[in-house]
């Protein structure tokens, strides 16, 4: 337990290297799909080796050091899928979602499968997902794979894809990566503390119940292809983080039905906030940069954005608990005000051009 908040943490390191390198090697030197079928052989491999270093209780130093090495070659995956995916579509505003939909459908049954399993807190879970990686690393190569044009001469700057950073200039741009890396704060603390609040109430089988937030993320993907048509994205954008808010506040209430009703609203929540910004970039940023500025996304949420929020809302459950009892409805109570702040922040800082772009 005491290693908990710097093993999430560790997704967040990885992701302020990782993604914007890979990302521009997707972009400039190999096909995205090259690099997503060596990235999820490495992972499934590492993996395999983090379930073997618990079970022979190697040492929890040792265990972290592999974990961070897991996340270097994961945290890259989720952007590069997505720059494939949306390469490959007509009209990413009404087809990404019903694509995206299906992860949900296979992480929630990933989810279930964990629980019929009786694995919620055992290696086999772990190797489990291993095998999931080799799943992928065998899908890839039924993928078209089509080398970019490669410059040149590439600084080292560009190399690294730090020049992915000049799409903070355009203040729409800078407002929607400050409100995702922001919500992604207190968002971190829902993946390792619903769990034992559930734990806590009763609620055993915990990878079962968490599932059900990808439930009302289906619907929510779904919808967004007509949402993203019919209304500004600053509405969309508004209504998962007013969602968020609901999403703590429930949890607040500290009852199974109230934490289990904020569970719900946890997909519908990321589904507008994180798949909406998502889109917004595909369909703002030059094609020439896509990969670049997937990544560069992935870096503000999952890298700076969690390592905050799992450090910082690990040291807010400390806080919040005494004589090891959790103040369930302070601690989630004080997060619901800071999605409130993040909310009423967008309000005032997005301009956008109105109409029935993603704008």
């Amino acid at each position: 337990n005491h290693i908990r908040p710097y093993a999430f943490a560790a997704s967040a390191i990885a992701a302020f290297i990782s993604p914007l390198i890979f990302g521009a090697m997707a972009d400039r030197h190999a096909s995205p799909v090259a690099v997503l079928r060596g990235l999820s052989l490495t992972t499934a491999a590492v993996m395999i080796l983090t379930a073997t270093a618990i079970k022979l209780q190697a040492g929890a130093w040792i265990v972290l050091l592999l974990i961070q090495l897991h996340a270097l070659c994961s945290s890259p995956t989720w952007s590069i899928s997505s720059t494939i995916v949306f390469a490959r579509l007509t009209d990413a505003r009404k087809e990404f979602g019903p694509i995206r939909a299906m992860a949900t459908i296979g992480w929630m049954a990933g989810c279930l499968l964990i629980s019929l399993l009786n694995a919620d807190t055992s290696t086999l879970a772990i190797l489990c997902g291993s095998g999931s990686w080799l799943i992928v690393f065998c899908l890839t190569f039924f993928m078209p794979a089509a080398a970019p044009k490669v410059p040149k001469h590439l600084t080292w700057h560009e190399r690294m894809g730090l020049d992915a950073l000049t799409l903070l200039k355009i203040r729409d741009h800078r407002v929607v990566f400050i409100t995702t890396v922001l919500f992604s704060i207190p968002l971190a603390a829902f993946y390792p503390y619903a769990p034992p609040h559930l734990r806590q109430l009763g609620l055993d089988n915990t990878s079962a119940w968490m599932s059900l937030g990808q439930v009302p993320e289906i619907f929510a993907m779904f919808a967004l292809g007509a949402l993203l048509v019919k209304w500004r994205l600053k509405w969309i954008f508004a209504m998962g983080l007013a969602f968020g808010v609901l999403r703590f506040a429930f949890s607040a209430m500290n009852t199974q039905f109230w934490l289990l009703l904020g569970v719900l609203l946890h997909g519908a929540s990321y589904t507008f906030v994180f798949i909406t910004a998502q889109i917004y970039l595909d369909q703002r940023v030059d094609s020439a940069w896509r990969a670049r500025a997937q990544a560069l996304l992935s870096v503000v949420n999952s890298g700076m954005g969690n390592l905050l929020g799992y450090l910082g809302t690990g040291w807010w459950f400390a806080a919040a608990t005494r004589d090891q009892v959790t103040r369930w409805p302070l601690f989630w109570g004080v997060l619901s005000a800071i999605c409130g702040a993040i909310l009423v922040f967008f309000l005032i800082a997005y301009r956008g051009r109105g109409g029935q772009n993603l704008t």
